[in-house]
């Protein structure tokens, strides 16, 4: 049940921990979407919840809904202004030639046909903005952290790529691997009331992740 998967829940705003593998919500191959679950997590309000932001099909972790309006149009300004902090986990082929640095490199949507399309790097695209920091390697992979500073579709995944280091598992900028896209909406920093401390919000990592991660040094705490 998704309601096992609830990370934070407060009167404006719900974090649960979405796992991969499903759309956030319902696509034009149809088949089950997160969305379909929502109103168990009504939690005696009148209203389903609705997505604040959305993650790709294959990226894990913290998913941020809004319970009310008034929860998601504040939601929706602080995400539109870029004041929510977001810190996903990736496992990359490689590693990058610095530590860590700043992508600065846009992006623009490019469509081979009307149901086939993806991200590129174009000087005449979108701002997007990615800061990244290795935090451990097995010399064959790497285990990065990306805190995006911009919102663009795909960003990590075609910035990864950039960098010389796809995404394990991304088949669109990178290569197909059995135990799927290796890519986690690890923590988010929501200012969602003005005078009251920024609420911080962190998904355990995914099982289909820690093969890879434990390899590049990570340990459960």
């Amino acid at each position: 049940m998704l309601s096992d998967r609830l990370l934070y829940r407060d009167a404006l705003m719900l974090v649960v921990d979405k796992p991969a593998g499903i759309p956030v919500h319902k696509s034009s191959g149809g088949g089950e979407n997160l969305e379909q679950h929502f109103d168990a997590l009504r939690f005696g309000l009148p209203r389903t919840p609705a997505l604040a932001h959305r993650l790709d099909r294959d990226t894990s972790g913290c998913l941020v809904l809004g319970r009310n309006r008034h929860g998601l149009a504040t939601l929706g300004k602080l995400f539109e202004q870029h004041k929510i902090s977001k810190t996903y986990w990736a496992v990359v082929k490689g590693a990058p030639k610095e530590a860590e640095g700043t992508i600065d490199a846009p992006l623009t949507k490019v469509s081979e046909r009307k149901d086939r399309w993806q991200m590129k790097v174009d000087a005449s695209g979108l701002p997007s903005l990615t800061e990244y920091k290795v935090l451990g390697t097995d010399g064959v992979h790497s285990w990065v952290e990306f805190k995006p500073k911009t919102g663009r579709t795909h960003q990590l995944r075609v910035h990864s790529a950039a960098l010389g280091c796809p995404i394990v598992g991304d088949k669109i900028y990178g290569e197909a691997d059995a135990r799927g896209l290796q890519l986690h909406a690890r923590a988010i920093e929501i200012p969602l009331y003005a005078k009251k401390e920024a609420i911080i919000v962190a998904a355990p990592v995914p099982p289909h992740m820690q093969e890879l991660l434990a390899a590049c040094g990570y340990h459960a705490a």
